[in-house]
């Protein structure tokens, strides 16, 4: 989730995965896969980076969660490839 300005001032909460399209012309005019769609104060590459973020934070809480997992599936990918363990 990623928090962003409606045009009249008010912060909402938006689920980043529902993204289909982010445009700016120049206002950045974010468009669901549910047919929704925002007018938003930010920036596009703001929105961006805050998309960003919050996909590397979830990625870090898991990598921290279950490293012993993520190990063992990049040594079942290296025996696949080919390589070493």
């Amino acid at each position: 989730m990623i928090e962003v300005t409606r045009l009249d001032g008010h912060p909402f909460t938006l689920n980043a995965d529902l993204i289909e399209s982010i445009d700016a012309n120049p206002d950045t005019f974010i468009r669901l896969i549910n047919g929704n769609s925002y007018l938003v104060r930010e920036s596009r590459q703001e929105v961006v980076d805050r998309i960003v973020a919050y996909r590397r934070a979830i990625f870090q809480c898991a990598m921290a969660s279950a490293p012993d997992a993520v190990e063992a599936s990049t040594q079942r990918v290296r025996q696949m490839e080919g390589g070493t363990q």
